[in-house]
């Protein structure tokens, strides 16, 4: 999924309909009909035989196995039989759908879907899992419509043999039970069906706006859900393809515009993105020096941590730093000191302000990695006196737990990067965070400072609201010092004054700092494969990646 661009919660996509409808006058059977396009599209083009190879199409052979004392009677025989035949109907072989429709809109889409489809000569069985006077307008508006062309949506009843076992042997499965309102566990008949939709007979699903099951915010499963190949979302992806369970049960993700007003979309109250590789990097000028490309500063290293400091001062360099000054405790100066080349390290000093004058003029800082926890003066002085952009991590994070009015106090940008533990002791919340998206908004809108809340699908939060989720990573990046390489890049980038002159600002170059750093273990992962995946061997991929993005 490497969508770069809008992204909406539940609650702004509720609103979006309702404003296209009621006050723009779009009609709703409209949207509907187009969301529907997209589906019949995603199933005919799994359905369609790859002209390189064989089509994979469902095989099932009956058999009926007598009771104890019982045989099989001639009425129970030519039943086997007529059901074997439907199955190796040569007509039909890989273009069976079932098509898994629930009362509301998002089942009004599976219906319209199901009458596409059979229009274009698939053979369809549809069905209805819910109360049928529950169904809105506009489901029912295309069950007439799907009527008329010749089909039926036909209710779900797990005790008629007949339908499940007609249900399990298509080749496709559509799954338009929920949309991105449910917001409680699935249960009863729709739980039975998301099951069925689960069977490996049957073939690949293709959901319907979200996987039924998945919380359009946050990702968690709602008492089971649906393990889609294709997610079909309209208008713009939802928090809950990226997040948490949702990312797994995304299947591959296609956005299909429906015809809301692209206006309506681009001019949301609380914006919110999805971070790909869309963004360029400018050229840098024949005449320019180093001075031009930021004087950077870090902060950290203990006993026992003489990487973490090590690995950000790398990463920074390769990600275009000009100049990059690495203070560490004295005690292990000489160790630090050994494994830079390009970096400057030197001990800190006795004294705040000795330390302050020898950076003079630094463009950005980096405070924490490896820092060790008996540093909180030094991290309290810095965030105090320093007025360029600073990156608060790891250690730095944990001195400024308990004391958020450190960041507060600032009016240089603040960002920081918390994993959930760290963020847990910023804020003191409970573990597992359930809802990563309006958590980091909210530290965000708390402390003034842009939030990377650190995981799997990364989220960046800016102070004022705006958010991104980020597209790129692997699960090989799950090994320590990766914190220490991001760090690395977002004061390398928030230090370089040529990033901003596209307009960015410290949030949207953190963001894209976010996703380059995931693009570069994307790259490494590639190479080397997720078990063997090192910092180093992602720094050694940034010159690949960053060349990659640099403006023509």
């Amino acid at each position: 999924m490497s969508y770069s661009g809008i992204a909406a919660t539940a609650a702004q996509m509720k609103e979006l309909d309702r404003i296209a409808i009621e006050e723009r006058g779009v009609p709703s059977l409209d949207l509907m009909e187009q969301a529907a396009t997209a589906v019949a599209d995603a199933v005919e083009q799994l359905l369609t035989p790859d002209p390189m190879g064989p089509t994979a199409t469902c095989s099932t052979v009956l058999m009926a196995v007598p009771h104890q004392g019982e045989s099989i009677t001639d009425a129970d025989q030519a039943e086997l039989d007529r059901l074997q035949d439907m199955i190796n109907d040569p007509a039909q072989k890989g273009r069976r759908v079932a098509v898994f429709c629930g009362p509301g809109n998002n089942g009004g889409d599976g219906i319209a879907a199901a009458r596409l489809l059979l229009q274009r000569g698939f053979s369809v069985r549809a069905v209805l899992v819910g109360d049928r006077r529950r169904m809105t307008a506009d489901a029912r508006a295309m069950e007439q419509r799907l009527r008329d062309c010749g089909g039926t949506l036909e209710d779900f009843c797990p005790t008629n043999q007949e339908q499940m076992l007609l249900l399990s042997i298509c080749d496709c499965k559509v799954d338009a039970l929920f949309g991105v309102g449910l917001s409680r566990p699935i249960t009863g008949d729709a739980a039975l069906a998301v099951r069925l939709l689960q069977t490996h007979a049957g073939g690949p699903v293709v959901s319907c706006d979200i996987p039924s099951g998945i919380h359009a915010d946050t990702g968690a499963v709602l008492g089971c859900a649906v393990h889609a190949a294709i997610t079909v979302t309209f208008s713009c992806p939802k928090p809950g393809h990226y997040l948490g369970d949702g990312a797994e049960h995304t299947g591959d993700l296609w956005v299909a515009d429906i015809g809301l007003p692209f206006d309506l979309l681009c001019h949301q109250p609380v914006p919110l993105a999805v971070v790909g590789g869309s963004f360029t990097l400018p050229r840098r000028k024949p005449n320019s020096h180093k001075g031009d490309y930021g004087r950077l500063l870090i902060v950290g290293g203990s006993e026992g941590y003489t990487g973490a400091p090590v690995l950000a001062a790398s990463a920074a360099l390769r990600s275009g730093a000009g100049l990059v000054f690495v203070a560490v405790p004295r005690n292990v100066y000489p160790i630090v000191a050994g494994r830079c080349s390009a970096a400057m390290a030197l001990p800190l000093p006795d004294s705040a302000d000795a330390l302050l004058d020898r950076v003079k003029g630094c463009s950005a800082a980096l405070i924490g990695p490896g820092l060790g926890r008996d540093h909180d003066d030094l991290v309290r002085m810095l965030l105090q006196s320093l007025d360029c952009p600073v990156i608060l991590d790891a250690d730095g994070l944990n001195a400024a737990a308990g004391h958020l009015d450190w960041i507060r106090s600032r009016t240089a940008p603040t960002v920081l990067t918390p994993h959930d533990g760290e963020f847990a002791r910023l804020t003191g919340c409970a573990l597992p965070i359930g809802d990563r998206l309006d958590a980091a908004r909210s530290l965000a809108r708390n402390t003034g400072a842009i939030v990377i809340l650190k995981g799997h699908r990364t989220v960046t939060a800016a102070p004022d609201g705006r958010t991104w989720i980020n597209t790129s990573g692997n699960a090989g990046m799950a090994t320590g010092g990766s914190g220490d390489t991001l760090a690395g890049i977002l004061a390398a980038f928030l230090g370089q004054k040529p990033l901003y002159a596209d307009g960015a600002d410290a949030a949207q170059l953190a963001a894209r700092a976010v996703w380059l750093h995931g693009a570069a273990g994307d790259h490494a992962a590639r190479r080397l494969g997720e078990y063997s995946l090192l910092p180093d061997g992602l720094i050694d991929a940034l010159p690949q990646v960053l060349r990659d993005h640099i403006a023509d």
